[in-house]
């Protein structure tokens, strides 16, 4: 027998029956034990430790081994004791439930208890005559139930009654006395179970009651046999409930002498008792129950009636409600049509009233011309001043309604002519006592004011309001402000101008208006707050205020900063300009468009504000474009000027070098700089820019921005158009050097040496006006760039409102810029004219007259391009990549076919020049090899097969006379320039060519 030790993790309390009735389904197994918190699973046994863990895996429990061993003695284990009441902890902490219909019954229920508490009490003592009977069980005595929510748990005390007597009996079977570890007073071995009726409260289970029960027996029971296999000898327990002995007749033996399950007579008599007990609880419940129904049904009919009679009261309260509601109603109807009556007959008695006060006072006025002394105490109380301008005020508007009335009519009654002269007696006196009264109240309006007592103010003028709605009060306001005085006007000046005696500038000019106009608009809004606590209608006045700032502060100001110089005699660059005057009138009307923004804000009432502040620069804006257009011409003509003065300073900084010499260098320094064009273009935005600033409508804009381009057009087409025209220049000086230094037929030798000294300086001079040329040719082109694509971003969008604009635009730009087209086009025929004159001195000089008739000495022909053919391509390549940079596109492949046809045609007039033998022959056709990949990079299809052909006809020097007609069969088109070559042929005439060719022609024609 052997003893193992498994690692068992279980997950759940209710776990552990499962896996003990897993286990013992195996045979072999004499005891097990499990340990839920130290997670182990001992088994003691013979058992296969692998048929174990096989079992409990299948379950899904981890299970591993961890001990194997011989067995001991295995001692009390109080394990199972400890943790089978845990699973039932959770149902013990769960408080019960009070059903909220039975608070009635639970008064009754209390009554009950004591009756309950002596029945207990008195039940020990008819049990105790029952004693003899010691083999069955004995009851323990019963403690008070824990209300527990599901079931009841006064299971403990059962258990440890019969733990006692079972071991007892074992006890007194083994040695005849009793130990005292399990002796219990008598009194409490009375009963087994006491149950009271509010253990049935709540969720109560039957079920849960008996499980528990066993729960709590089951243990105890095994416990009491492994106390007596320890004294008989060691018999070892299993929880399956069966007995195992150390040897067989041991086994017999024990199962002869005790039964299975001693406690069987203990439990048949507990649960005998507990039912007798539920019974009579049932009944008892019963009778309550019935009780507590019949006494809700009658509770509830008395509930109904009295609802009844409630219901009744109610709908007599709303009727008597609705009833003093209508006669309410009633009543208020009549005292609202009473209160009308009684408020329309004091309006009449007021009005007339006050219509009697009228015409007393009329009267009044009435009675003599000029004579105010006899008027009521109302017209000179200036406690009553208010009142007595209400009353002149309507006697002077009737009055004046009844004279225009009585004049328009035609009247023959004398009566009506005395009414009209009587009452013009009284308009005038009403005149004359509303000026005194206005002059009055205008010097107490003053006082108030300079002492800031806005409420005197207030009253003055709301009173003056009524006097041509008050518009003598509000000027008299303005007028006096401390911001029209002439002191502040003249300070103002001094502010933006700063020093009068200098040139002012831009910025200087921008800065100070801002400052400025940022004070207006400060005391302005200070003016507001004044205007609005004080006068009635506080946008009126802010009216006035800000007109009189925009037509009395601002245009003083303007006067004397905008004063427009004459376009006769306009000022020098050095002293601004007109561009100096154009800018500070941009600079101005920007920020007096803001300050008219800022004074909209701070308020204006109904003041065109925007229309006011553009009629202060119509004098400006309406001639605007010539003086925008004048100054560009201005600045164009500095610049150049600046642009020669240059120039010239340059010149007489290298001092005289020699004609030639000079020339190139004057015309390096007067190239076309595409930095001045970028100027003209920033002068130009910088007039659109205005433009767009001064011109609101589309049409307007679109027709001052034409005529700013135009002059941009002019200015970059007469710059670019000079620039090339002067390195034209250079070109022809050129020519005219390499012309005057060209030989004759005879001439000394040492006169040809200088001649041709003198030719390389004409050839080194036509280089550099040839690149000179192309490099303003390449300016020229980025100018025209710069200038389109300023149009393409800024002009052309603008131009669009105006029907026909943009489309004239493009013409005049195409327009402008075809004269530096023509001028362009004529310098690059200069260029190929020099370019050709080059080589024909190149291939003269180089050419030799044993290069194409060497001798037939044996040696070995040369297959090398001849000297002269390799200066000619390096020089052409040479010069050509100036044309390469500076042209593009089209233009290139226009120059470079004109320069390829010119280079074949001079290369056959020169060629006619000299005599061919068939070793020749080879070198000519080397010479066209090589100028013909040359000319191949001019990407010029008509030149290449011009040189293909020349290819062709080379072989006339090559093959033999006889072989001549298989030449042209393929290519008839070429015989004429073939005829010419043959003709250069060294056997020509000793092989009698002529005679050959003529008949030849002849049959094939």
């Amino acid at each position: 027998m052997k003893k193992f030790i498994f690692k068992l993790d279980l997950q759940e309390k209710k776990d552990k029956r499962r896996a003990l009735k897993t286990v013992s389904t195996l045979s072999g197994i004499d005891e097990i034990t499990i340990d839920v918190k130290g997670k182990k699973l001992t088994v003691i046994g013979t058992v296969d430790p692998v048929s174990v863990v096989s079992k409990l895996r299948k379950k899904n429990w981890p299970t591993d081994i961890i001990f194997i061993g011989p067995a001991k003695v295995p001692e009390k284990k109080e394990e199972p004791k400890k943790e089978e009441p845990k699973k039932e902890e959770p149902k013990k902490e769960e408080p019960k439930k009070e059903e909220p219909k039975k608070e009635e019954a639970k008064e009754e229920t209390k009554k009950d208890e004591p009756k309950k508490e002596e029945t207990k009490k008195e039940e020990p003592k008819k049990e105790e005559p029952k004693k003899e009977e010691e083999n069955k069980a004995e009851p323990a005595p019963a403690l008070a139930p824990e209300p527990v929510l599901g079931t009841v748990m006064p299971y403990r005390p059962i258990s440890r009654l019969l733990h006692h007597k079972t071991r007892r009996k074992m006890n007194e079977s083994k040695d005849g006395r009793k130990t005292n570890k399990f002796s219990k007073p008598a009194s409490t071995d009375s009963y087994p179970l006491v149950l009271d009726i509010e253990d049935f409260k709540g969720d109560f289970s039957f079920d849960a009651l008996f499980g528990n029960l066993v729960n709590e027996l089951l243990p105890s029971h095994l416990e009491e046999e492994t106390d007596a296999s320890e004294g008989h000898g060691g018999s070892d327990v299993m929880q399956n409930g069966h007995l195992r002995t150390p040897s067989d007749t041991g086994k017999s033996a024990q199962g002869l002498s005790s039964p299975l399950f001693p406690e069987v007579d203990a439990l048949l008599s507990l649960f005998k008792n507990s039912c007798t007990q539920l019974i009579n609880l049932r009944k008892e419940i019963d009778g309550k129950l019935y009780n507590l129904k019949k006494e809700v049904a009658v509770q509830d009919s008395r509930h109904r009636k009295t609802l009844t009679e409630l219901e009744k009261g109610v709908d007599g309260l709303f009727t008597s409600f609705a009833r003093l509601d209508s006669r309410i109603s009633s009543v208020g109807q009549t005292a609202a049509k009473i209160g009308d009556h009684l408020q329309s007959a004091d309006a009449q008695r007021e009005t007339a009233s006050q219509t009697i006060d009228l015409i007393k006072y009329l009267m009044e006025f009435n009675s003599s011309p000029g004579d105010l002394m006899e008027l009521s105490a109302l017209f000179s109380d200036d406690s009553r001043v208010a009142e007595a301008a209400s009353i002149a005020h309507k006697l002077r508007s009737f009055a004046e309604e009844d004279i225009g009335r009585q004049s328009m009519a035609v009247s023959s009654v004398m009566g009506n002519a005395t009414a009209s002269r009587g009452l013009e007696v009284a308009v005038s006196n009403l005149q004359e006592y509303c000026n005194e009264l206005e002059n009055r109240l205008l010097a107490r309006f003053d006082a108030a004011s300079q002492r800031r007592e806005l409420s005197t103010m207030a009253d003055c003028a709301k009173i003056l309001s009524q006097f041509n709605r008050g518009t003598s009060a509000m000027q008299h306001y303005v007028g006096l402000r401390p911001m029209f005085d002439l002191e502040v006007m003249n300070a103002d000046t001094r502010l933006v101008l700063d020093d009068p005696v200098s040139q002012p500038s831009p910025s200087n000019i921008a800065t100070g208006l801002s400052s400025l106009y940022k004070e207006i608009t400060e005391t302005v809004r200070k003016e507001a707050a004044t205007i609005m606590a004080v006068f009635p209608s506080p946008d009126d006045v802010m009216s006035i205020l800000v007109q009189r700032v925009l037509e009395d502060r601002v245009p003083k100001l303007l006067e004397k900063l905008l004063m427009k110089p004459s376009l006769v005699n306009p000022p020098p660059l050095e002293e601004g300009g007109l561009i100096l005057y154009l800018r500070m009138l941009a600079v101005a009307y920007e920020k007096t468009q803001e300050l008219a923004r800022e004074l909209r804000g701070v308020g204006c009432g109904d003041l065109d504000i925007e229309g006011l502040t553009e009629s202060l620069f119509l004098p400006h804006k309406d001639i605007y474009i010539e003086y925008e257009q004048a100054s560009l011409r201005q600045l164009y003509k500095a610049k150049m000027e600046e642009l020669r003065a240059e120039t010239q300073q340059s010149n007489e900084s290298t001092g005289t070098i020699g004609r030639s010499k000079g020339a190139s260098i004057a015309s390096s320094h007067q190239q076309i700089s595409v930095t001045v064009v970028t100027e003209f273009v920033r002068w130009n935005e910088e007039a659109i820019s205005r433009c767009t600033l001064f011109s609101s409508q589309p049409a307007t804009l679109a027709a001052n921005v034409r005529a700013v381009f135009t002059c941009l057009l002019d200015q970059v087409s007469l710059y670019i158009t000079d620039g090339l025209e002067r390195a034209r220049d250079s070109l022809t000086e050129a020519a005219a050097l390499r012309e005057r230094f060209m030989l004759g037929t005879i001439v000394s030798r040492r006169v040809a040496a200088a001649a041709a000294s003198a030719a390389e300086h004409a050839a080194a001079t036509g280089e550099n006006s040839f690149r000179s040329f192309m490099v303003s040719v390449q300016r020229c082109g980025s100018s025209v760039a710069i200038v389109q694509q300023y149009f393409a971003n800024s002009i052309s969008r603008l131009l669009l409102p105006l029907d026909g604009a943009h489309a004239a635009a493009c013409e005049e730009m195409a327009s402008a810029m075809s004269s530096a087209e023509g001028v362009a086009y004529k310098g690059l025929q200069q260029c190929i004219e020099t370019v050709m004159a080059e080589v024909e001195r190149l291939l003269a000089a180089e050419q030799k007259a044993t290069d194409y008739r060497s001798p037939d000495d044996g040696i070995a022909p040369d297959h090398r391009p001849t000297n002269a053919c390799t200066r000619v391509v390096a020089y052409i390549s040479r010069v050509l990549e100036a044309a390469f940079t500076a042209l593009e596109g089209l233009n290139k492949q226009a120059f470079l076919t004109e320069l390829g046809n010119r280079l074949h045609k001079g290369l056959l007039n020169h060629w006619q020049k000299f005599t061919f033998n068939p070793s020749g022959g080879l070198r000519l056709k080397r010479d066209i090899t090589e100028y013909g990949e040359f000319v191949r990079s001019f990407n010029a299809p008509s030149v290449d097969e011009k040189f293909e052909l020349l290819g062709i006809m080379a072989n006339v020097f090559i093959v033999a006379p006889e072989s001549l007609s298989t030449l042209f069969e393929g290519t008839p088109s070429i015989r004429k320039d073939a005829q010419t070559f043959i003709q250069l042929r060294e056997d020509y005439k000793s092989a009698k060519l002529a005679a050959r060719l003529s008949s030849l022609w002849a049959s094939s024609s």
